[in-house]
């Protein structure tokens, strides 16, 4: 990227404000990262920074590269041109020299005794702007006006801006060049003093900022935010190699299968809820059936064990989620920014789903593969998005899918075998690479979208991971929360308690990247020896 220079006439706030008219087009997001020094922003995925905008303080460059750098020491300088200059723009109050890039002068106002309020009140103002003792408030003055340019609210992650003296700075970003100081731990517990009030004082604003980190007023953590950049990455997004190389990362949905996990229990649903969202799924899934209707009475009334009664009766029923139920699903993940859905497993319930919610999607497992009059009131009455599995059918089933299926919006053929725990033999991820192409051929026609996906019955994750080797779109996991000795099918599910759900996100993460594109082509890190 290639900034017009500033005009040296100019005043800094003009001059700012003409950066940031050159920074608003530069990416397609409305997200900027403010990058700190602190030892959590090694912690961070470059895919957050991915196709944003970033604003680094000092010579947080160092860690990743910026679009801006901030900072006034002299040190600093010697440690950018020491590192290679990685910024396309530098606002400083010192003497720096940038070939080709943009480089804004402003004032320095030092952070000194009983000046915070002064300083907050500058910040507050937006008549004059200084590179700040709390540099990350010019940071913030920046992204205001990069705001400002694009007229609309901009959603700003404060990564690396830990205060913790302790700790040091970041490995990439240490240098021979920064003093050490006696006052260090005295500044930081100053600088998030600020922190805090700049939070405050930006409510209301035309800035989202989100303090990454483990203070208490922390939005989330860097896991948090890893996960959840994962979530939002589902199209091509443009790195920020060298050259500047597009970093092709297929989409793929994670959906964290709660089945009935939840025992009708909302404070255990939300527990769930936020776990699975943590790890990084794009979607939480229930179920949905008519208790009364779905089972026989003999089915009803056979002895079983539970908290909750002693007939299998008396423990479906226990595990429905109510109206009231659903409502909280829903304003939870609205409130997280997840998606869920429902597998509706007869038609009582789905009626009642479509009387009473607005439903984003809805499933047809594999359970109910036989009850053709539901499967063809379902093809009748509904346009939306719909997730089918086809475990225990053939292919004369999928045939009969593609023939019923021909006013949805989409449908998501999931591939799986029905068996808990499905061997290793038998979960045929091929099935998954024969959907794709299906997919492909039924993609020049008219009719619903198809997308070809995984639902694992499996033990661990790499199944699902060679499903989008196969071009899977969606990989769905059970999950579970702790382990209890008389939930239906619980031993095949993940549990939530522990890191494994984590891992198993990871894994589909880190496969999205090594698909990459199906462009052959010459990518920057290869070269000829000869």
């Amino acid at each position: 990227m290639t900034l017009d220079p500033p005009d040296p006439s100019a005043d800094p706030a003009a001059a700012v404000n003409r950066l940031a008219a050159d920074l608003a087009p530069v990416s397609s997001t409305d997200t900027i990262v403010i990058l700190g020094k602190g030892p959590s922003a090694e912690g961070v995925s470059p895919q957050v920074f991915a196709g944003n905008l970033v604003i680094g303080i000092n010579d947080a460059e160092r860690i990743q590269p910026t679009d801006v750098t901030v900072f006034h020491e002299d040190w600093v300088a010697d440690s950018l041109h020491d590192g290679g200059l990685r910024a396309s723009a530098y606002v400083t109050s010192a003497e720096f020299e940038a070939p080709g890039r943009a480089v804004v002068r402003a004032p320095h106002q030092p952070l000194g005794s009983n000046e915070e309020d002064l300083m907050l009140s500058r910040f507050q103002d937006r008549e004059e702007f200084a590179v700040e003792g709390a540099i990350f408030l010019s940071a913030l003055e920046i992204a205001r006006a990069v705001a400002d340019q694009r007229g609309r609210t901009q959603t700003v992650w404060m990564v690396g801006f830990d205060f913790t003296p302790g700790t040091g700075p970041a490995r990439s970003a240490t240098t021979q060049f920064a003093p050490d100081s006696s006052i260090r731990r005295a500044n930081l517990e100053l600088q998030q003093y600020i922190m805090r009030n700049a939070l405050y004082a930006l409510q209301d604003s035309n800035l989202d900022v989100r303090h990454v980190g483990a203070k208490e007023f922390s939005a989330l953590t860097v896991e948090e935010l890893n996960a959840r950049h994962r979530v939002e990455v589902s199209e091509p997004t443009r790195g920020r190699a060298a050259d500047e190389e597009e970093l092709v990362v297929p989409p793929v949905e994670i959906t964290a299968e709660l089945t009935t996990n939840h025992f009708g229990d909302l404070d255990r649903l939300e527990q769930l809820v936020r776990a699975a969202h943590a790890a990084g799924a794009d979607w939480v899934k229930v179920q949905k059936r008519d208790v009364e209707t779905f089972y026989t009475r003999e089915q009803l009334a056979a002895p079983y064990k539970s908290p909750f009664g002693t007939t299998f009766g008396a423990y479906r029923q226990q595990l429905e989620l109510d109206l009231d139920g659903f409502r909280v699903l829903d304003e939870l993940c609205d409130d997280l920014g997840i998606g869920w859905f429902a597998s509706v497993l007869d038609q009582p319930s789905f009626q009642w789903m479509l009387d009473h919610l607005d439903v984003p999607r809805v499933k047809l497992p594999s359970t109910i593969s036989e009850k053709r009059d539901y499967l063809r009131f379902v093809a009748e009455e509904y346009t939306g998005s719909l997730v089918i599995s086809t475990g225990m059918t053939d292919a004369s089933y999928e045939d009969w899918l593609l023939e019923t299926f021909t006013r949805q919006d989409t449908l998501y053929l999931l591939h799986c075998n029905s068996a808990y725990p499905t061997p290793d033999e038998h979960t045929n991820i091929g099935v998954v690479r024969h959907y794709a192409q299906l997919a492909a051929r039924r993609a020049a026609e008219s009719g619903p979208r198809i997308v070809p996906g995984y639902s694992s019955h499996d033990f661990g994750w790499m199944a699902s991971a060679l499903a989008v080797a196969g071009g899977a779109g969606m990989v769905e996991k059970h999950v579970k929360l702790g382990n209890t000795e008389w939930a239906h099918f619980d031993a095949v599910a993940v549990d939530l308690t522990t890191e494994e759900f984590a891992e198993y996100v990871s894994a589909i993460r880190q496969a999205q990247v090594h698909v990459g594109s199906t462009e052959k082509r010459i990518t920057a890190s290869e070269h000829h020896k000869y």
